[in-house]
This record gives C-alpha cells, sequence and structure tokens, in this order.
C-alpha cells in the first residue's frame, strides 16, 4: 500500500504546471518541480504594406488599399511549426486559451468538428450492440489502488482531490485518468450469469491526466473529451473479434472522415496499456516534424482486471468463470491531428466530412447591378446545396470586401467557395474555388447540388491520396543501427526487423534519446507485415528477428 502511494503525486486540482494528457512519459514530481503556468504564445507584429499601384482594385473601380489585420497566420508551417499550429487553431477559432494551464476552451468550430466524429462513432457502435453509459467523474483511492500495474501507469498522472472547502478529506479521491477503476466494481455487481453476457457500455465524457509535458491545443491537454468503451465477454475469441472492430472504426475515422491515414498494429510490451493482455492502435504521422502520434488504440484487457474486481459469471454447466474484457477510446485528438496533417501557411484545411461548413457562398457586388439581386442569388443556390445535404454558409457581411471574406474562410479551413457576381448570374453559372489546392472553376447554376458534392467527393478523396503519399515518402526500412539512426535523424519512421525484446527497446530509447528531440520507441508492430527473410537479426541487439516494427520519435 505504501509503496503504491508513494509512486501517487498529490495534485490538487487548482495547482498550475505545464500540461498533460493522452499519452505515456515520466513528468517530473508536482512536488520538487513546480512549472512555469503556461502562456498563449506571442506573434510577432507585421509591417503595414502599401497596395501595389495599380493592384487591389475593388468591383467598384476605387483603389483598395489593403489593411493591416490579425486575421493572417505569421508563421511559416515549415519553419516554425510550434507557433503556426498555435495561431492555425486559435486565428482559425478552434481554441481559446484559459487561465489552469493545460486545459482549453473548445470554440463551436472545433466541437461542431467532435460532434461529426461522435455521430458518426455512436451509430456505428450501436450497430455492434454497445450501449451508451454514464459513471462518475471521482475516483475512491481505495478502487484505483486495486489494480496495481494498472494505477502505476498512470500514477504520476492521477489529479487528486484533497481538501473540500477549508476542510481536508478523510480519503483523498482521484478525477478519473480513466474509468477502469469507475467501471469494474460494478461490472462485478451486474453480472453473475452467462445470461448477463456480453456487456458492452460506451461513455462520453471528460477525463484528466495531470501531466507536465508541453500543453499543445488538443494533442496533449490536462482535461480532454473522449469515448471509452468497456465490454465484457465470456470467451477470448469474442474479446479478440470485438478489438479488431473497434479499431477498424478508429481507422475508418481517421481516413474516412480525416482523410488522415493511419496504420494499424499491436504495440509493444513496453507501450501497451497498463495492466491489458495487450493494446492495438492506429498511428497515425506528422511529416514537418517526423513524429508519429498515437491515434487510437482498442485494448484487450484479458483477466486481469476480472480477476481484481472479481468480475465472474456462472456458464451453462454451473461452472464460476473469470470473465474477458476490453476497452477502447478515442480522444479530441484527432482533431489536432488533422490540423497538423493538413494545414497550410494559410490556415485549416478541412475535409468536407469534418468541415462544419463545406460550402461558403460570397457575392462579389459591381457597380451595375443592385446588391439585394445577387444576394437573392445567393440564396436560391444555398437552398439548392442545402437540400443535395451539404452544410453551407452565406456571407452577406457589408462591412468587408471580398477579400478580406476570402481569406477569412480560408483560414477557417471551409473545403468550397462558392463566388457570385454580376456576370456570373447572366451567365446561369458560379465560380468555386477550391481549399485544399487552389483549384478554380465554373459550373452552371442547374443541378448545381450533385456537381458540388461531386467536387467535395473529389476534395475528401484528393487530401487522403496526398496525404498517403506525404507519409508513405517519410517511411524507411533499416535492416542495421546505422541505417536506423540515418532515418531517424532524417524526421522518417522506420520499419526494422526486432527481436519484440522489452530489454532491447528500453535499451534503444536510452541511445537515441536528446534534450532536443526525445527518445525513439516502437509506434507499432504493423499488422500488415513484409516477407521477414530468412535469418534476419534484430537491428538493434543482433538476436533473431521475430518480425518487423515501425519505430520513431513521437508526441
Amino acid at each position: 500500500m505504501e509503496e503504491v502511494e508513494a509512486k501517487v503525486a498529490e495534485v490538487e486540482l487548482a495547482a498550475d504546471g505545464e500540461l498533460a494528457a493522452d499519452g505515456g512519459g515520466k513528468p517530473a514530481d508536482v512536488r520538487k518541480d513546480k512549472p512555469k503556468k503556461e502562456k498563449a504564445p506571442k506573434e510577432k507584429k507585421e509591417k503595414k504594406e502599401k497596395a501595389p499601384q495599380g493592384q487591389g482594385k475593388a468591383s467598384g473601380g476605387k483603389k483598395e488599399v489593403k489593411k493591416e489585420t490579425q486575421l493572417g497566420i505569421s508563421a511559416k508551417k515549415d519553419e516554425n511549426f510550434s507557433l503556426w499550429y498555435s495561431q492555425v487553431v486559435t486565428h482559425g477559432e478552434m481554441i481559446e486559451y484559459y487561465d489552469v494551464s493545460g486545459c482549453y476552451i473548445l470554440r463551436p468550430w472545433s466541437y461542431a468538428m467532435w460532434e461529426i466524429i461522435k455521430d458518426f462513432f455512436d451509430t456505428e457502435i450501436k450497430k455492434l450492440g454497445v450501449k451508451n453509459a454514464y459513471f462518475p467523474l471521482f475516483v475512491s483511492e481505495k478502487a484505483l489502488i486495486k489494480e496495481k500495474d494498472h494505477v502505476e501507469g498512470f500514477a504520476p498522472e492521477v489529479a487528486w482531490v484533497t481538501r473540500s472547502g477549508n476542510s481536508e478529506l478523510e480519503e483523498p479521491i482521484a478525477v478519473r485518468p480513466t474509468s477502469e477503476t469507475v467501471m469494474y466494481p460494478i461490472y462485478a455487481k451486474w453480472i453473475r450469469s452467462h445470461r448477463d453476457l456480453p456487456l458492452k457500455l460506451n461513455q462520453w465524457c471528460n477525463v484528466v491526466r495531470w501531466e507536465f509535458k508541453d500543453p499543445t491545443p488538443f494533442i496533449r491537454s490536462r482535461e480532454f473529451l473522449w469515448q471509452e468503451g468497456h465490454t465484457a465477454f465470456a470467451t477470448k475469441e469474442e474479446a479478440d473479434e470485438e478489438v479488431l472492430a473497434i479499431l477498424d472504426l478508429y481507422r475508418r475515422v481517421y481516413e474516412d472522415i480525416l482523410a488522415v491515414p493511419v496504420i494499424k498494429g499491436i504495440k509493444s510490451e513496453v507501450e501497451k496499456f497498463a495492466g491489458g493482455l495487450y493494446t492495438t492502435t492506429v498511428e497515425a504521422y506528422i511529416p514537418n516534424t517526423g513524429r508519429g502520434i498515437q491515434g487510437a488504440t482498442s485494448h484487450c484487457l484479458g483477466q486481469n482486471f476480472a480477476k481484481m474486481f472479481e468480475i465472474y459469471f456462472e456458464n451453462d454447466n454451473r461452472e464460476r468463470k473469470m470473465v474477458w474484457q476490453n476497452s477502447w477510446g478515442l480522444t479530441t485528438r484527432t482533431i489536432g491531428v488533422m490540423v497538423m496533417v493538413h494545414g497550410d501557411d494559410k490556415g485549416l484545411v478541412l475535409p468536407p466530412r469534418i468541415a462544419p461548413v463545406q460550402v461558403v457562398i460570397i457575392h462579389i457586388p459591381g457597380k451595375d447591378i443592385e446588391t439585394n439581386v445577387l444576394i437573392e442569388a445567393c440564396k436560391e443556390t444555398a437552398k439548392q446545396l442545402k437540400d443535395a445535404g451539404l452544410r453551407v454558409e452565406e456571407d452577406y457581411r457589408d462591412n468587408y470586401t471580398p477579400g478580406f471574406k476570402f481569406s477569412d474562410w480560408e483560414l477557417k479551413g471551409v473545403p468550397l467557395r462558392v463566388e457570385i457576381g454580376p456576370k456570373d448570374l447572366a451567365s446561369k453559372q458560379v465560380k468555386v474555388v477550391r481549399r485544399d489546392n487552389g483549384g478554380k472553376d465554373f459550373i452552371a447554376t442547374e443541378n448545381i447540388g450533385a456537381s458540388v458534392a461531386k467536387i467535395l467527393d473529389d476534395i475528401q478523396k484528393s487530401m487522403l491520396e496526398k496525404a498517403r503519399e506525404a507519409r508513405d515518402a517519410c517511411i524507411v526500412k533499416a535492416t542495421n543501427w546505422d541505417e536506423f539512426m540515418a532515418a531517424l535523424n532524417s524526421k522518417k519512421m522506420v520499419l526494422a526487423p526486432w527481436c519484440d525484446e522489452k530489454e532491447v527497446e528500453e535499451r534503444v530509447k536510452e541511445r537515441t534519446k536528446t534534450d532536443q528531440h526525445g527518445a525513439a520507441k516502437t509506434l507499432c508492430m504493423p499488422f500488415e507485415q513484409p516477407e521477414l527473410p530468412e535469418g534476419s537479426v534484430c537491428f538493434s541487439s543482433g538476436k533473431p528477428a521475430k518480425k518487423w516494427a515501425l519505430w520513431g520519435r513521437s508526441y
């Protein structure tokens, strides 16, 4: 008991700190190293530039002088990725900074994206027989420390409530970092017979993990939103089947909705979920930083938690058996990964299926036409697009020029812009501009809903293909240490033959760790394994290789 308690850092909810959330790492002891309070990054001021003579004319013929605004992104993605990302998520109206370090306000633009993900995933898991429930935010100390391996895995991240008003609590209460220890004592009450199985529950909620790594909106925050599924089965075969079914739903979230390619695989013993039997994962990659990122995980917990929490059932033969359990989770990290992969120097670039607004319609005033005539044409176009099932915004703001509106919606990543001016009205057409590649075209207003839907489908497909090509170009095979380090130092993921031993992975971490970049680790052992030539040896230890492993530095 004392050994476990010594591992649990007591942190009051109001404490300042540097950050935490969805991932591993060994944070500093909060009692020794009190981190500085996080501040929103300062942006460099840009000099005002005058519009060149003869350029920037408005539709009315007057010279338009470009005014300085805080609309644009000053940092370049390839030059200062961290500042670029911060500017994109703030200027793009996705997050707002908060006075508790590592916690962020999700603005409507980003929360709408989470709702799209939630609606898709919730519909799909219900097809698998999963039902939604809600369990409390707080965990008793007794329940949390019951499963030793599990609590050791989360101990540095646990936030504790130790006081109510001015009174010390008799027993500290933990804020859930995950809900196994909240839910499983109740599962032990609910499950008695094989008729009670399978039990498949999911909850949409928030969790708190009080880490001290650098805070990054969506990617690593002290409080984040997620879904966590917790299921119980009579047999391991049923549990194994669900693990892979859920993992493929996570792949679909990333590839079909976010247009982000992922690699499905299994985690090493070092990287698997604490207390679980095995962990499967979808791994994404950020080419600009050369880092992998865990997209979502589906764990088979085996019978370890069942044993600790005494979750038994009576089978057909009246034999007392332990259940087999799974847990699986997907977080708001998904949104951050999408931003990092697709964003450019103008701001967000949203795949159509995740975009809160898929099409924005902007009228282009002219001196020989009444504005209200153009607006009526825009409204009619918007109606046709909405009738086709598309998410549409109409921008009739009269205090901004069309050019400003173009930049504003580009910053927010809207996939397609529709422009309607006097000539377009006369020709019964509209101008369309793609956000992903800047492509421009004119399409007829007749049957415009089907035409625009086709363009959006092409954007979705093109963005995934582009991201996959960029990802694949960053995967390098290496069969020895020198090749491994050369690829790693070139910001690549490395596919290398491995002996699959804990000690070897820990040694690789030690040998690759730097103050600037951190250590390399196994991202996963991909399910799609290249053929391993006979006699292959581990790139690091020289021992016989058992499989290919994907290595890299990660978030």
